[in-house]
């Protein structure tokens, strides 16, 4: 399989949902960026939509979370997996960054497992990404006084954003992935869209060496939130080291039904789960009745630890 890398620039903020409005994430899940590119492709029609879907189904085509960059600087998300630092055993401030840190520099992964990474540093690098704001609007009830509320954006700073990895069984689909990519560049991804937020410049693509993601090893960390197909998970909660993440929200489909439906929740690993095996994970319907099917993507793409 081909894994590329896409890098994006924000010039004009996210918002991407936490608990509530005032708040953000700087980051998306797999299972946002696949419904956002399903919903792209069903604008140029039900072929291109079913063809995402069936790509995507069978594994043809991976998606992974989105990461943050600095600079050159790509980042994984932390491995949920104890790391001994030996040489720090006194020292409750290094074990204190070592917990609290979030995601580890792509090219120091190994470095990190060995107890050999710096960080206090690696913290404070990662503060560099960005800034969160409150961005104040004001809302409009027919003949009602307006009622401001508050929007938490989250803005990058220069050289700054966020990379996700698409894995490819057939190269020939790269082009139709990045024409969609393309598409929704200008439509955004995340919330409050039609305030600017969550659009995107391709900032470049660029190759991985495969046997980062298709080498053996004895542990194997999910770059993606992600949910094994029944008949596998007795095999794949053996020995593993997982947290569980809480998925809802809306249906973002007029058609579905006439007034705004809730998806299904769902519960599924989040990126950084490890795992001694590797497994398929699948595409689930989250509708709840509606007029057509709802997908919550929940396939991962491995790295090898």
């Amino acid at each position: 399989m081909k894994y590329l890398m896409y890098s994006l620039r924000f010039p004009a903020g996210v918002h991407f949902g936490e608990k509530s409005l005032d708040e953000s994430r700087y980051s998306f899940s797999a299972d946002t960026l696949f419904s956002a590119l399903y919903i792209e492709a069903l604008k140029s029609g039900e072929e291109l939509a079913g063809w995402l879907y069936q790509k995507a189904a069978s594994g043809g085509i991976l998606f992974s979370d989105a990461f943050p960059y600095i600079g050159e600087t790509h980042y994984l998300p932390k491995p949920m997996k104890r790391v001994e630092t030996s040489d720090h055993q006194g020292d409750s401030g290094i074990k204190k960054a070592y917990k609290s840190l979030t995601h580890i520099p792509m090219d120091d992964m190994g470095k990190y497992m060995r107890g050999e990474l710096d960080p206090i540093y690696e913290k404070n690098k990662l503060r560099d990404l960005g800034k969160r704001y409150l961005k104040t609007s004001a809302a409009i009830h027919g003949r009602e006084e307006t009622e401001p509320y508050h929007v938490g954006v989250y803005y990058f700073h220069h050289d700054c954003g966020l990379y996700f990895i698409v894995g490819l069984a057939d190269e020939a689909d790269q082009d139709q992935i990045y024409d969609l990519l393309d598409s929704l560049s200008f439509s955004g991804i995340g919330g409050k869209r039609s305030s600017g937020l969550g659009r995107f410049e391709i900032k470049n693509m660029r190759e991985l060496d495969s046997q980062r993601f298709e080498r053996e090893g004895d542990a194997y960390m999910s770059l993606s939130i992600s949910l094994p197909k029944e008949s596998e998970m007795e095999g794949t909660l053996r020995h593993a080291q997982y947290q569980v993440q809480k998925r809802g929200g809306f249906v973002a489909s007029f058609d579905y039904a006439p007034e705004y439906r809730k998806k299904r929740d769902i519960f599924l690993f989040g990126a950084g789960s490890c795992f001694v095996q590797r497994f398929q994970g699948d595409i689930y319907d989250v509708s709840d009745g509606g007029k057509h099917p709802v997908y919550r993507y929940a396939k991962p793409i491995f790295w090898t630890l």
